[in-house]
């Protein structure tokens, strides 16, 4: 199997075979907390507009996600695993909108199974992968806005490459690497509310759930669901 790794807006829209869209801060680690919590499913969409309307006509009960780090106006939560992790979600289904993570989705038309990606799923998401013995794998670090590299998700896609090919990987490695850089003093700035030191914790849990999380296409809609 060729593993590939690429990044942003680009490579999403390019990647092909067994795709993972990673977005470790914050998107697809509240994504994995909401449907660990229950949640049924959760549609992917690009809009902020979709995402309300898309309640408004009953498809989904709560609107999750942010603009700009921020839950937009009209949002029942925001871009938080902290704040996904004390929702009531059992049994409901949640329309997702981000600026980086679910635009990759919306954009890797190209893929033949698609999964989104974080640390907190990274093993089990291998697993799902490997059962199915692509030729091709490739992981897309969605970064910042989906338009600059961000630390924690080139290091989750090389964690899964290390584990696609057979290595072990370093979990302490990649928390220590990640705790060092620029993004980490956000999460204890007063300042910035919306990012909870919870989100910090629980995105760096590595394998904290051993299911993957994989994106169908339903109705024509990007839908993720639990895959064990």
């Amino acid at each position: 199997m060729e593993v590939r790794i690429d990044s942003l807006l680009a490579g999403a829209e390019h990647a092909t075979g067994s795709v993972v869209i990673i977005d470790v801060f914050r998107a697809f680690t509240a994504t994995a907390v909401a449907l660990a919590r229950g949640a049924e499913k959760i549609v992917v969409v690009s809009s902020v507009e979709e995402a309300l309307a898309l309640r408004s006509a009953g498809v989904g009960q709560l609107c999750m996600g942010e603009v700009r780090g921020r839950a937009p106006p009209g949002f029942d939560l925001g871009n938080s695993p902290f704040e996904a992790s004390q929702a009531h979600v059992d049994g409901m289904t949640i329309i997702q909108r981000t600026s980086a993570g679910t635009q990759g989705i919306v954009l890797a038309r190209q893929a033949d199974r698609l999964y989104a990606g974080s640390l907190v799923t990274a093993t089990a998401t291998v697993r799902s992968i490997l059962q199915h013995l692509p030729q091709q794998a490739t992981l897309v670090a969605m970064g910042n806005e989906g338009v600059t590299r961000a630390d924690e998700d080139e290091l989750c896609a090389i964690h899964l490459r290390n584990l696609l090919q057979g290595r072990p990987g370093n979990t302490s490695g990649i928390r220590d690497v990640i705790l060092a850089g620029p993004r980490i003093a956000d999460f204890h700035d007063p300042s910035k509310p919306h990012l909870h030191p919870g989100d910090l914790e629980i995105a760096l849990d590595i394998d904290r759930y051993d299911f993957a999380v994989r994106i169908s296409e339903e109705e024509g809609r990007a839908v993720a669901r639990i895959e064990r």
